[in-house]
Formats: structure tokens, C-alpha cells, sequence
């Protein structure tokens, strides 16, 4: 179902089915599933199902240990072709579970309200990521309505605990390998610019999350012994100011040895990619970038290096007013992007080894999360295909090698050996992960057309 008539039909379906697309959003929004706090997930899981069996498409819960449920359920569906059972697999990688949705004063509506006013659905999860997943239900929805097929083989993972890590889908990816086989994913959103061109992303970054943990007196004590007794505050700023230059350079030994170059076609890539910069620091409040950074290396250090963030800090007194405090305890939260070939075990012995090295090896170091990074090389035949989709339905698309965020793309590169690409309805600046998160109803729209084409363009080409 690739001729421009057929075209024409699902593009009419999409139109007549956004009722049902908002409403369906809606009660998904609706639905809490904070993974942070543990809430609502199952609940969500099953709302999900159900949404998609409404649709047409075959799905289940499913569990890595099916009688003690301790980890969140995936969501799996799927629609077998039926004129070509035999031929090519489209995975759907999306989550269900959101962000926490503090501070509730700052939502100008209740966040769980899943509210249209205008052109904007209001809502946790309603652009990350319950509504890239509509996008795509909806998508195979019209496929069986107007054709009663589809033209390859679908298939969705739909999992529980993207917000804090995507701590165990490696193992349902191993579990479920048969399963979930496909030769080709698409990734669980993908954002819109300020233009509203779709940004067609072909990577993801890497992370390295730890927490850094100096310690002092055995309790907090009077600040007049700090002539005695040495604050583990300044002590963990001090190792902090060994780690980072003010350039934005990484200070640890061997920190990029593994670091994989850009290939001349990814530096072509990046080249042409459109950034406006003086919109994004409008956007963010920011006067210049790090190392007074401009043109194309702006461009490059997004996709493609490495960083070292301070993702928060804590220690002593942080109450209103004041108290003299020598604190007993001092931490630090770092994350490192990661980019290719960057091994976050790897990473996470040379931070320790630089402390030791820099005399902070009292300095505890705790990991938290690790994450490899993973790119689809810009030469592969699924990218074209769904490039030409996104320009079609969008008007314009935007090809970039990474997006500078960090999901289990890796993983799924790893043991499914199938390419990822980005690509989905999430405005640039939907306010996801802070207050009064959106999705735009056009953008919706215009996505479902976007993931009908990429559907119908797989089926082709086999």
C-alpha cells in the first residue's frame, strides 16, 4: 500500500482518527506511572495492551520472572503481515512510565489532567512518551482499517522503566530475543525543531552516572573547628576541580582514548544540519556556550562528545536562614555522555584511578548507571527510508548522527543486531521532564503520517 492514492487514504484515516487518538492519550495521561516512585506501572502496562488490542494489534504482558512480578512488565504487541509473513520486521521501542511530576505548584494544570487547550495537550508523558506511542499505535490502526493488512511485520516493546535507566530491558531483550528478532527499530521519540522539522537522529550518547562521597568529622559540628577539622565540602570541591577544565575538557587520563572519530560522511552530516543558535540560548537564558563555542563545532560537540556534569550537590545546612555547620558528609552527582565505543566500565576505572592518582582515593565513589552509546551508520537503506517519510509528511526533515541524550539504544544494537533510528512528535521545547509538559495535536498528526510512510515504505523494500 504505497501508491499516492493509497497514500491519500491513510493520510484521510489519520485525519478522521485524531478523536480517538486525543481521547486514547488522554486516558494514558490520566493514568499515573511514575517509575521513581513505583506507581501506577502495571496499572499503565495493561492500559496499554488494551489500547493496542482496541487497535488491532495482538498484545501481551510480559514479565522477566512471572511469579515474583518485582521488576515492571513490558508490553509486547504485534501484527503479522499477512501478504508478506516472510518478509522484513519494524520494531516499536516506546515507555509507558514518566517522569515524577514535582514541583506541583509550577503545572498550571494538573498534571495528570491530560488537558487540550488549543492546539496543546497538557500532561506528564504527554509528549514523553505516551504520545510518540500513540503516534505509532495509531499508525498500524490505519493500516488494518484501510487495508486489513500491513505491509511487514510489526512489532512493539513497550517498557516500564526508560525515566530511571532502562535498568533491566537488556534482560528482556535476552529473554525475549526470538521474540522481539526485527531488522530495524524505531526509537521511542524523537524531537521537532523551532522550525517544526522532524529531526531524524541516528544515535544516542552513552552515560556514566555516579555519586561522589567525601566525609569529615564523625557528625556535624561547630563551624569554629573548621581551623581543626578539614571540611569535606571543600575537599569534594577540590577533587570536583580536578576533573573539568573551564573549556569544558575532561581532566581524567585516557578519558578519550576510546573515543571513535567522525566518519567524513557523519562531518557532511553535521555540517548541513540546521542549529539556530541564538534561538536555543534565548530559549535557555544563556548569553554563550561553553568555550565561547560556535558554528559547527556547536554542532559537533552535541552529537558527538563527551561531557562531565555536575548533576547536583549537597552538603550542611541548606535551610532558610542561618547555621553554623561543619558538615560530616559532602556529595556529589556526576553524569558523563558517553559517545561510541566510550565503555562506561571502562570510564568508571579511570575516574576512580584519577582520584587516587590526584590523592582523593577517600573519595567514594558510587555507581549508578552506565549506559554505552550506539549510532546507525548514515549510509544504511533504513535511513533513507525513513528520512523520505519524515520529509513527506513534515514538509522537511532534519538528519542529525545523534541525538545528545542517552537511552538503551545500545542495548538493543547489541542483541537484536538491528538498526535504531529517532524520529517522533516531541517538540523542542515541549517542556518535557519539567512542569506543564505538552504535546502539539499538529505535530501528533503529521507523526502518525510520518510512521504510516516509514510502515509502508519497510514493506517495500525487502
Amino acid at each position: 500500500m504505497t501508491t499516492t492514492t493509497a497514500v491519500n487514504k491513510l493520510d484521510a484515516a489519520v485525519d478522521a482518527g485524531m478523536g480517538g487518538l486525543i481521547s486514547d492519550l488522554q486516558a494514558l495521561i490520566r493514568q499515573p506511572s511514575v517509575s521513581a516512585k513505583k506507581l501506577g506501572l502495571v496499572e499503565c502496562a495493561n492500559l496499554v495492551a488494551a489500547t493496542m488490542q482496541k487497535a488491532g494489534i495482538s498484545a501481551e504482558v510480559l514479565y522477566l520472572d512471572d511469579e515474583k512480578k518485582e521488576v515492571p512488565p513490558v508490553v509486547y504487541g504485534e501484527v503479522r503481515s499477512k501478504s508478506n509473513p516472510d518478509g522484513k520486521t519494524l520494531l516499536f521501542y516506546n515507555h509507558y512510565d514518566v517522569q515524577p511530576e514535582e514541583p506541583l505548584e509550577l503545572w498550571e494544570a494538573a498534571p495528570f489532567s491530560g488537558e487540550v487547550k488549543g492546539n496543546q495537550i497538557f500532561g506528564r508523558g504527554s509528549a514523553d512518551d505516551k504520545g510518540e506511542l500513540m503516534t505509532r499505535i495509531k499508525a498500524v490502526e490505519c493500516f488494518l482499517k484501510e487495508a486489513g493488512d500491513v505491509p511487514c511485520n510489526i512489532k512493539f516493546l513497550v517498557e516500564g522503566e526508560e525515566e530511571i535507566g532502562s535498568i533491566h530491558v537488556e534482560q528482556y531483550l535476552k529473554k525475549y530475543r526470538k521474540k522481539l528478532a526485527c531488522d530495524g527499530v524505531i526509537w521511542e521519540f524523537g524531537y521537532v525543531d523551532a522550525k517544526d522539522r522532524p529531526i531524524v537522529s541516528l544515535g544516542m550518547k552513552g552515560l556514566l552516572y555516579v555519586e561522589l562521597v567525601a566525609r569529615g568529622p564523625s557528625r556535624d559540628a561547630h563551624s569554629s573547628l573548621a581551623v581543626l577539622i578539614e571540611n569535606p565540602a571543600w575537599r569534594l570541591v577540590s577533587a570536583l576541580k580536578t576533573l573539568r577544565d573551564p573549556s569544558g575538557r575532561i581532566l581524567v587520563k585516557d578519558w578519550y582514548r576510546d573515543v571513535r572519530g567522525f566518519t567524513k560522511q557523519e562531518l557532511a552530516v553535521i555540517s548541513r544540519e540546521p542549529f539556530d543558535e541564538q534561538e536555543f540560548r534565548k530559549e535557555y537564558g544563556v548569553s554563550r556556550f561553553v568555550n565561547g563555542a560556535r558554528g559547527v563545532d556547536v554542532k559537533k560537540a552535541l552529537v558527538g562528545m563527551p561531557t562531565c556534569n555536575i548533576a547536583g550537590i549537597v552538603s550542611g545546612y541548606t535551610g532558610p536562614g542561618a547555621k553554623t555547620v561543619l558538615p560530616a558528609e559532602a556529595t556529589a552527582k556526576l553524569d558523563f555522555r558517553l559517545v561510541p565505543d566510550m565503555d562506561p566500565k571502562k570510564q568508571l576505572a579511570l575516574l576512580k584511578r584519577h582520584l587516587k592518582e590526584k590523592g582523593f582515593g577517600d573519595i567514594e565513589v558510587r555507581f549508578i548507571h552506565g549506559e554505552a552509546a550506539a549510532r546507525t551508520p548514515v549510509d544504511d537503506p533504513f535511513v533513507k527510508q525513513v528520512r523520505q517519510a519524515a520529509e513527506e509528511s513534515f514538509g522537511s526533515a532534519v538528519l542529525s548522527v545523534s541525538a545528545a541524550g542517552t537511552g538503551p539504544m545500545h542495548s538493543f544494537v547489541k542483541v537484536l543486531k538491528a538498526p535504531c533510528i529517532s524520529v517522533g512528535s516531541t517538540y523542542m521545547f515541549a517542556r518535557i521532564h519539567s512542569p506543564n509538559e505538552f504535546a502539539r495535536v499538529d505535530l501528533l498528526n503529521k507523526c502518525t503520517k510520518c510512521v504510516c510512510r516509514i510502515i509502508g515504505r519497510f514493506g517495500a523494500n525487502q
